[in-house]
């Protein structure tokens, strides 16, 4: 048994103990272990939310409400500053929903998500949210370059950790469903916490030749004045496991790569790590 003192909470704690702002997780070995600080304190959600628009849209393909082929086209009304590409295409540009839903995950597209958010209807998304067990999840509005400073969504690290659990476990909306949402969450473009500190020999496989499906992250993060949040899942070759990181209160509101939270919050990411594949797949050695 480890030491009192020693418990991988107390780690985690010890790790945290410089950082200047609140700073909560939730994980999950998927073998009974969790892990958690703060797991149900409410966040701006930021870009998170974007994982929950995404499962709507299968669920409601997977019932034929709508169709993962439907053109979508952008239109003025859609448009919004910040993170994509679809602005550059112009309006009148026309993709099948799957490529706008791929596009809001792996470069966080907010013309993308808007698109997606007027297919679905908000109300349905907010559904769907409520069909997978996540009752402190909400998305409050579409995005609009004007009310930044307005809550997009609300959201806890546990509810984050329940999306990515469904998803590891093949349980969200249905095994194969489950699997193209991975493999689209494994396209991240934007890793900030969790895959931050993990090794690069493996989360740049392309590069260095290492086996692509030996480790991997599937994850989505999000940044807001607010907020600095990460989380998904990371695969071993023991198994899944489930990291959600959540930071508010921080005084350094620049969108920088040496953030304290992504600094910090890579820290616990690597403790993590380090944790279950010493284990051999489990957070605790029962």
């Amino acid at each position: 048994m480890p030491h009192p003192s020693l418990t991988l909470e107390k780690r985690v704690a010890a790790e945290l103990c410089g950082l200047d702002a609140t700073f909560c997780l939730y994980a999950d070995d998927l073998r009974g272990h969790t892990v958690e600080r703060g797991a149900d304190e409410p966040f701006e959600s930021a870009s998170t939310i974007k994982i929950f628009v995404l499962g709507c849209l299968y669920a409601k393909a997977q019932r034929g409400e709508a169709s993962l082929d439907e053109i979508l086209t952008y239109e003025p009304k859609h448009f919004v500053d910040g993170s994509g590409m679809i602005r550059s295409l112009g309006t009148g540009a026309a993709l099948r929903a799957a490529d706008a839903a791929t596009l809001m995950i792996i470069c966080s597209d907010n013309i993308a998500t808007n698109m997606l958010i007027d297919y679905l209807g908000l109300g349905d998304i907010n559904a769907f949210i409520r069909s997978i067990g996540c009752a402190s999840t909400t998305l409050h509005r579409r995005l609009a370059s004007d009310n930044w400073g307005e809550p997009l969504g609300t959201i806890t690290p546990r509810d984050m950790g329940r999306f990515f659990v469904l998803l590891a476990k093949g349980e969200l909306v249905s095994p194969a469903a489950s699997a193209a949402m991975r493999d689209i969450l494994r396209q991240q473009h934007y890793n900030t916490m969790l895959a931050g500190n993990l090794p690069p020999y493996y989360t740049d496989a392309e590069e260095s030749g290492a086996d692509p499906d030996l480790i991997y992250t599937a994850s989505k993060s999000g940044s807001m004045d607010a907020c600095r949040n990460d989380g998904g899942l990371v695969h071993t070759p023991y198994g899944d496991y489930v990291a959600v990181f959540m930071c508010k209160d921080f005084a350094n509101k620049l969108e920088v790569s040496d953030h304290p939270a992504f600094v910090y919050g890579g820290r616990v990411s690597r403790l993590l790590f380090d944790q279950y594949l010493a284990l051999e797949g489990s957070f605790v050695r029962d």
